[in-house]
């Protein structure tokens, strides 16, 4: 569910989903109980959607929730680890609630997600922040400690899955716009970066049943949703082989679990034959694990939206090798071709880290080349954040100062301003499909949506209403946002 284009003050990102790169959102639930929960979620998409299913979870036991902090009965932070900045902002939150709990002795917080999982009992113990400290996996248990809170003790449950996928759970759709929504494939991660706390916090891959999936997927299409994107640490890694569990390598599987398995080019190719009116997003790629086949697959099916999130960190190999990436420069430029070549009209974006242990002048040219090799849509850039128990941080001295990491991220994110401004200029007399999502924050009598290439448009309301397809002319853009004119008549829900 992408928004309209912001900027992030700090490092001049383009910021295209609000949600994935941060931003803080309370959840509204239907009053089914006595007991207020709020809700706050940051980081990334995973995030978002574990909030979904912990509102679930919560509704069941007789929770609503409320927008307004001083009414609550518990409050929740869905934390994220990536970068010591996100850990600030969370941990400046929760001293901002402690004032409320003075004025509410009673009131529970608790922390969910990477932080709480990273962190356990300091929250508890040492900084007396939070009452309940809950990880990824452990959301199924939260009435229960939530009732030993009651009771006067303080609550933890960080315990890692092999199994956990909450594929039984149906998301209470609470960050959607009611036009698109989350679907969650798999969790945890087998990469090991060396530079990432994921696989610690969010532990082994493990892919969801396909038929849970694509009966969400078909719910959400009949509830009147128009788009889905299909969420996991390495979505391109899915593999399903007749039973939950960590995943394994096909080459591994039994013939009788060959005879059963599927993997993401066919998981995405079911999904799009829901409905030709059902478009179908992804997050994220990896370059090492995006096959041929489902490039073909993206190719063959106009609802699966042309559009990659393939992040490549680095544009040196030396850099890429001591990241744990998996492949080298010319690999990645190899599956940027096979893109292009197979989809000339397919978007595609990055994730860049400038500064990374021991980087030299020389390699960050390597990464502004490889930019300038692609010409992404728009990139989340970002300077290297050293977290604890990473191998990086074990391994590597973070040796880079933060002159030079300032000074890189600054020229990265230039030099992305520019081919983002590039990128939408070519779309300027250009005419596609938009699937409308919202009226424009500027103007009431302006909508709001996005092209299959992910990019957003704004164009007269005239009489289509959210959740249509309409066909925009596009005359005009800025560096974020393309400008138009509805040129024929919109497809209603």
């Amino acid at each position: 569910m992408l928004s309209e284009v912001g900027k992030d003050m700090e490092t001049g990102n383009k910021v295209i989903d609000e949600a994935i790169q941060g931003s803080a959102t309370t959840l509204d639930l239907k009053e089914v109980g006595n007991r207020k929960v709020y809700i706050e979620s940051y980081g990334c998409a995973m995030n978002f959607s574990d909030s979904e299913i912990v509102a679930s979870i919560l509704s069941k036991e007789g929770f609503n929730t409320t927008n307004n902090l001083e009414e609550a009965d518990v409050v929740f932070v869905n934390t994220c680890s990536i970068r010591e900045k996100a850990e600030q902002t969370v941990r400046q939150r929760l001293r901002s609630f402690q004032k409320a709990k003075k004025a509410k002795p009673e009131m529970v917080i608790g922390v969910l997600g990477c932080m709480a999982e990273r962190l356990k009992s300091k929250f508890l113990e040492e900084e007396r922040l939070v009452d309940i400290v809950v990880g990824p996996d452990a959301y199924r248990d939260l009435p229960n400690l939530v009732k030993q809170v009651d009771e006067g003790k303080k609550a933890v449950n960080v315990i890692l899955s092999k199994e956990e996928t909450y594929a039984d759970i149906s998301p209470v759709r609470l960050l959607s716009n009611g036009v698109s929504a989350f679907i969650s494939i798999t969790r945890g991660c087998d990469n090991m970066c060396t530079f990432c706390v994921v696989p610690f916090t969010r532990g082994r891959e493990r892919s969801r049943n396909p038929e849970t999936i694509l009966n969400e997927a078909r719910e959400l299409f009949g509830q009147g949703y128009r788009e889905v994107t299909l969420l996991g640490q390495n979505v391109d890694s899915y593999l399903w082989y007749g039973k939950e569990g960590l995943k394994k390598d096909y080459e591994t599987l039994s013939e009788e679990e060959k005879k059963q398995s599927m993997n993401f080019a066919q998981l995405m190719e079911q999904v799009a034959q829901i409905s030709p009116k059902l478009r179908v997003r992804f997050s994220t790629s990896h370059p090492k694990d995006i096959t041929d086949e489902f490039l073909d697959t993206m190719a063959k099916y106009d609802n699966i939206c042309k559009y990659i999130h393939l992040p490549f960190q680095s544009g040196n190999t030396r850099m890429l090798e001591k990241m744990n990436r998996g492949y080298t420069r010319e690999w990645y430029m190899g599956r940027i071709d096979k893109i292009k070549e197979v989809m000339p009209d397919c978007a595609i974006s990055a994730d860049i880290i400038a500064g990374f242990c021991s980087e030299t002048e020389e390699e960050h040219q390597d990464t502004l080349s490889l930019m300038e090799y692609v010409k992404y849509d728009f990139s989340y850039m970002f300077k290297y954040s050293e977290r604890p128990n990473t191998q990086a941080e074990k391994k590597y001295k973070d040796d880079v100062s933060e002159a030079d990491k300032s000074r890189r991220l600054a020229e990265i994110v230039a030099l992305q301003r520019d081919h983002s401004y590039e990128a939408n200029k070519a779309y300027v007399g250009r005419t596609y499909e938009v699937l409308v999502e919202k009226v424009s924050k500027k103007s009431d009598q302006e909508l709001a949506g996005r092209t299959s290439q992910n990019t957003v448009v704004v164009f007269p309301k005239e009489n289509y209403k959210v959740g249509d397809y309409v066909q925009v002319k596009v005359d005009n853009c800025t560096g974020g946002t393309l400008l138009g004119k509805a040129k024929e008549s919109q497809e209603s829900r």
